[in-house]
């Protein structure tokens, strides 16, 4: 019997398997990017698998900073793919020269690893210049810039690694020249047109970068993986399997767990949408701008001030499990609305029903808007028939128009300064973020409960009449507060109509 030497079992299978292969990279480099696996690391070797066999040529991935997606897309794979076919051309860019060359050094090291050359035994270099390595068999790696040359360069792959600085994508002028850039010059420097292929990978810092140009491209493929699950999702993995992952799990909690994760949401919401989730929010251009929104300190708006109402925007009765119900708490004080509590959460009838019921008694709701579509006429109905202690009769509200009508309808008060928000609050970031992403972002379910509730607050304002002696009116004891309008109401409703005789 043959006996089978260990150095021949690693080489055999960092020659086969590349998801072993990475274990190896990472050892040999070291440093503050040691290796740690994680099932997203596998979610890129497939579609890496897939580039690899023609099934796709045009890839983005994005994801988090510190999850390793550069050293194993730009070092490791190349290393391991130039191992396999020495002939290959690779061009590889990142936004700076300096950043492109440290990649290199990576790459270099890996080649002159022991267990490297066991493994791919054919493989030799005829130039190690960092910024242009060569093989014997007439393949390369070059490292460049987005601003370095690449005349006169063809490439069988090309893997663009964060092609702009943060502070750029904040310029109009920045991001269409990257689009220009790789129209114009990047994608021209493949040898192959119809089979060259090309990888971007970034953390999204813009809407307009140049993920968000590509990917409304149909021959490109994004492998989008957010910090924090934003719903449930099967993700295809190496040899046939999937992964489960659960709407609010960390992508990689040895890495970043969820609680520090929560940290950086609620620190800076607009950052963590794009760097983290991959989701830019636009400050400007939606139908609601984040300068429009006012804060509010809970010491300058008395509690006995002013009306407390809650909104609530109910999931479908089909869908209790996937769909939220959203609740939105707020006191009403003349024409300004103040937000002062947002729950949101998936429930069932039963649930729903308590979840109202322990929300109006805990805020003192005075009056309950319910939207009379789903569960909600259900709701309506029970709460009407039961008449819980310290929840009032709901306020069945039949939405008129399409979401973005309603919105658009409410907008004006938020423009105009009336809607306030609390400094700071743990449903704040989420708030914020479905707000100011409508209606692209992924759910509404709180931009149509604040809708509801910012809608019934104009008709409120458009009914109330005038107080006919300002804002006070004489009697014969002196001067006493003017009436309100339910009370004007009441006091007309029980004098003789004057149109009765006609």
């Amino acid at each position: 019997m043959t006996e089978v030497h260990t150095d021949d079992v690693i080489a055999a299978l960092a020659r086969r398997e590349f998801d072993f292969f990475l274990r190896l990279a990472f050892a040999e480099l070291g440093g503050e990017g040691s290796y740690s696996h994680n099932w997203h690391i596998d979610a890129i070797i497939h579609q890496l698998d897939r580039l690899i066999a023609g099934e796709n040529r045009k890839l983005i991935v994005t994801m988090p900073p510190r999850h390793l997606k550069s050293r194993i897309l730009s070092v490791a794979w190349v290393a391991w793919m130039l191992g396999h076919n020495p002939a290959l051309s690779f061009l590889c860019i990142s936004y700076g020269q300096d950043l492109a060359d440290d990649m290199a050094t990576d790459c270099l090291k890996i080649m002159d690893a022991r267990w490297y050359r066991r493994a791919f035994p054919a493989f030799s270099l005829s130039s190690r210049a960092v910024s242009h390595l060569r093989t014997r068999a007439g393949g390369r790696r070059m490292a460049t810039s987005v601003e370095g040359k690449t005349t006169g360069f063809g490439a069988d792959i090309i893997v663009v690694d964060d092609p702009m600085k943060a502070q750029d994508l904040t310029s109009p002028k920045a991001r269409a020249s990257a689009a220009r850039w790789y129209d114009d010059t990047l994608s021209q420097r493949l040898n192959d047109q119809l089979s060259g292929r090309i990888i971007v990978t970034m953390q999204r810092l813009h809407e307009g970068d140049l993920v968000g140009v590509l990917r409304q491209r149909p021959e490109w493929f994004e492998l989008r993986l957010p910090a924090i699950a934003e719903k449930d999702e099967l993700i295809p993995l190496t040899r046939g399997r999937q992964y489960q992952r659960r709407e609010g799990c960390a992508l990689h909690p040895a890495r970043q767990p969820l609680s520090l994760l929560l940290e950086r949401k609620a620190a800076n919401p607009f950052v963590f949408a794009s760097q983290l989730q991959q989701n830019p929010v636009p400050e400007v251009g939606n139908l609601i701008e984040a300068g429009w929104l006012k804060t509010w300190d809970e010491a300058t708006v008395p509690h006995g001030q002013g009306q407390v109402v809650m909104s609530l925007d109910t999931a479908s009765k089909d869908n209790p499990f996937n769909d939220y119900s959203a609740f939105i708490t707020a006191r009403i004080v003349g024409k300004s609305v103040y937000i002062m509590d947002v729950c949101r959460k998936r429930l069932q009838f039963p649930g729903l029903k308590a979840k109202t019921i322990e929300l109006a008694r805990t805020h003192g709701v005075q009056a309950l808007l319910i939207e009379d579509a789903a569960s909600g006429q259900q709701l309506v109905q029970v709460l009407r028939a039961e008449e819980p202690c310290g929840v009032p009769s709901p306020i069945a509200r039949r939405p008129a128009g399409d979401k973005i009508s309603r919105v658009m309808g409410s907008s004006a008060m938020i423009e105009a300064g009336r809607l306030f928000l609390p400094d700071e609050a743990h449903w704040l970031p989420e708030f914020k973020t479905e707000l100011l992403g409508f209606p692209a972002a992924r759910h509404d379910d709180q931009v149509d409960a604040l809708s509801q509730l910012l809608l019934w607050v104009q008709e409120k304002d458009l009914y109330r009449a005038p107080a006919i002696a300002g804002p006070e009116e004489m009697t014969d004891e002196g001067v006493a507060p003017a009436l309100g309008f339910d009370q004007r109401w009441q006091g007309m409703q029980s004098q003789a109509d004057p149109w009765g005789a006609l």
